[in-house]
């Protein structure tokens, strides 16, 4: 698997590329910056890019932007961004565009090397996945006429534990419960939320993204 690193803090993007290297994934590049991410990502065309939200020259959004470029360019193209800061509306604006194959994580989540690795193989699959401290600070958030309110709480916790990338057999593992439970609870909050019928992967996001933009 060929994987992009685009990081200017020098030790952590170092620490990414041994722990990526030890797993046996091979980085054939790394950017301190934006614009070395677009043009080596042109370059050497990996299937995963890794990247800070927040790089030079300004510090705000330029790892958003650059992946979302790339993205546009390579569809294909799996994106995995980090954060120091819990931002949701970030979170919203990067599956907006399609979900699949990209992922949001906090940067402390690099300290669980196995769940950091289960993330980049998932968005390497196709899957998207949420940090559960940003599906956790939506839950507050309220809309008129919400859909997502009509959800029971068991719903409501399948729905977040699916925002965080979790599989059924995970789901099942976490509440309990067996996964024939958990494929009748998706199947309610799909037709709670109104989703017509469609492959089960592109309703998830639907429901995801219905439920980080309460």
């Amino acid at each position: 698997m060929r994987v992009l690193i685009a990081e200017d803090e020098a030790l952590l993007r170092e620490g990414l590329v041994r722990l990526l290297t030890d797993e046996g994934w091979d980085v054939v590049a790394t950017a301190t910056d934006g614009t070395e991410l677009i043009a080596r990502a042109r370059s050497r065309l990996p299937d995963l890019v890794i990247a800070d939200i927040r790089m030079p020259p300004t510090h705000t959004d330029e790892g958003m932007r650059a992946a979302r470029l790339l993205r546009q360019e390579r569809p294909e193209l799996a994106v995995l961004l980090l954060s120091q800061y819990v931002d949701a509306e970030g979170a919203i604006e990067l599956v907006a565009d399609g979900a699949d194959g990209v992922g949001y994580l906090l940067k402390q989540r690099v300290m669980d090397v196995e769940r950091f690795i289960e993330a980049c193989r998932l968005v390497v699959s196709r899957g998207s996945i949420i940090d559960p401290e940003i599906v956790s600070g939506m839950m507050g958030r309220r809309r008129k006429d919400d859909p997502v309110e009509r959800l029971t709480p068991r719903q409501l916790e399948v729905l977040g534990l699916m925002a965080e990338g979790r599989s059924n057999a995970s789901i099942a593992k976490h509440l309990f419960i067996t996964d024939k439970a958990v494929a009748r609870h998706i199947n309610a909050i799909f037709q709670t939320l109104g989703l017509p019928p469609a492959r089960d992967d592109h309703r998830r996001v639907l429901a995801v993204l219905s439920y980080l933009n309460r």
